[in-house]
C-alpha cells in the first residue's frame, strides 16, 4: 500500500517533523562529527526516541529516521563490523516506530489526525562523504556504483519495518535514477524523492527541477516528490514548476533560512523561521500536500503548520 495516497484520500495534507539534528544539539549533543545525528543512534538512543515523540506532540504526522547520514561504509570506518552497522541502520526505524505506536497508544486526538507514519530516511551520497556534497552532486560516480553504495541501507531500512523511504537532500537527477533503479529490487515498497535546490528553477546541480519531475512522474513506486534543505523562498516557484509537470503529491521541507559552510560546519545568516507556519500556508496553496522542515526547524515551527493546518 502507499501510505501518503491512504492518508490524503481521507486528510488535505501530511504534515511531516522538523529538524533532527537541530533538537539533538538542542539537548546538548554535539553532533561536528562525520556520522551527524546518525551518531546519536549509538550514544543515545533514548533521546532520538525523545525527539521523535516532541515532533508527534507538536502535529507531526510523519517522523522521518535518523539514517541520513547512516551508511555501512561510514560506521565500518569507524571499526563497527558489517553486521552491527546494519543493526544500528535498523534500529534507526525501530526507534521511530516505537515512539509512534507509544505516542498513538496514548493520543486522545485522533480524529482529526492519521496516525503517523516511519519514513525511513535514505540520504544522498554526499551525506557519507560528511564535505557539502549533497549541495552539489559531483560525485563522478556511475548510478551502477550509486546503487551499490545505497543497496544494504535501503535494505536494512526496509527490512526494519519502516513505512515508506524518505530519499531526500538528493543533489543531482543522476542520483534520483540510481535510486528509483534500486527500488525496483523491492517490489511493494514506496519512496518519496526530495532534491535540494540551489534556486527557484534548478536541484544543486543545476539540472531543472522541471525535467526532475517529468521523469518522476512515471515511476509508480515514487509516491511523492519534491524539495527539502533548500531557503522558504525558493519554495512557491518551485512547487508551481513540479505542479506543472506531476499530478503525484508534492513533498517540501525547506530549512529555515540560513546557509550552510560545509567546511566549517556552521550556519549563517538570516533565519525565516518567525513566519514559518504563514510560509507553510503558501506553499500549501501553491500546490504542496506533504509539508515539514529541514535543518534548524523546530518542533514549535511544526506546530505552527498544524494550528492552520487542523483548525
Amino acid at each position: 500500500m502507499n501510505p501518503i495516497a491512504t492518508i490524503l484520500e481521507k486528510f488535505p495534507m501530511m504534515i511531516l517533523d522538523g529538524a533532527m539534528a537541530t533538537e539533538l544539539e538542542r539537548h546538548g549533543c554535539n553532533l561536528n562529527d562525520s556520522l551527524w545525528s546518525a551518531k546519536v543512534l549509538m550514544e543515545n538512543p533514548e533521546l532520538i526516541k525523545r525527539v521523535h515523540t516532541e515532533y508527534f506532540l507538536a502535529g507531526a504526522d510523519c517522523a522521518i529516521t535518523a539514517s541520513y547520514q547512516a551508511s555501512v561504509e561510514g560506521f565500518v570506518r569507524l571499526g563497527m563490523s558489517q553486521r552491527d552497522a546494519l543493526l544500528l541502520i535498523q534500529a534507526s526505524v525501530q526507534i521511530a516506530v516505537q515512539a509512534r505506536d507509544e505516542f498513538w497508544k496514548n493520543s486522545d486526538g485522533r480524529l482529526d489526525r492519521p496516525k503517523p507514519i516511519v519514513a525511513a530516511s535514505v540520504g544522498p551520497y554526499g551525506a557519507y562523504l560528511a564535505d557539502g556534497s549533497e549541495y552539489r552532486g559531483a560525485y563522478e560516480l556511475s548510478e551502477e556504483e550509486l546503487i551499490d553504495f545505497h543497496r544494504p541501507r535501503m535494505k536494512a531500512l526496509i527490512d526494519a519495518g519502516a513505512d515508506i523511504l524518505a530519499c531526500e537532500t538528493i543533489p543531482c537527477l543522476s542520483e534520483a535514477r540510481a535510486l528509483v533503479r534500486l527500488l525496483e529490487e523491492f517490489p511493494g515498497v514506496y519512496a518519496w524523492i526530495s532534491f535540494s535546490a540551489k534556486d527557484e528553477l534548478h536541484i544543486s546541480d543545476g539540472t531543472s527541477i522541471t525535467e526532475c519531475a517529468i521523469w518522476l512522474d512515471k515511476k509508480e513506486q515514487i509516491a511523492a516528490l519534491g524539495i527539502n534543505c533548500t531557503s522558504p523562498r525558493n519554495i512557491p516557484r518551485l512547487v508551481q514548476e513540479i505542479r506543472s509537470c506531476t499530478m503525484k503529491p508534492i513533498v517540501v521541507y525547506p530549512n529555515a533560512g540560513e546557509r550552510y559552510d560545509p567546511t566549517t560546519k556552521t550556519w549563517y545568516g538570516a533565519s525565516s523561521r518567525e513566519g514559518y507556519g504563514n510560509n507553510a500556508l503558501e506553499w500549501y496553496e501553491s500546490g504542496a500536500r506533504l509539508i515539514g522542515g529541514c535543518c534548524r526547524t523546530k518542533p514549535e515551527d511544526i506546530k505552527a503548520i498544524a494550528d492552520w493546518a487542523r483548525k
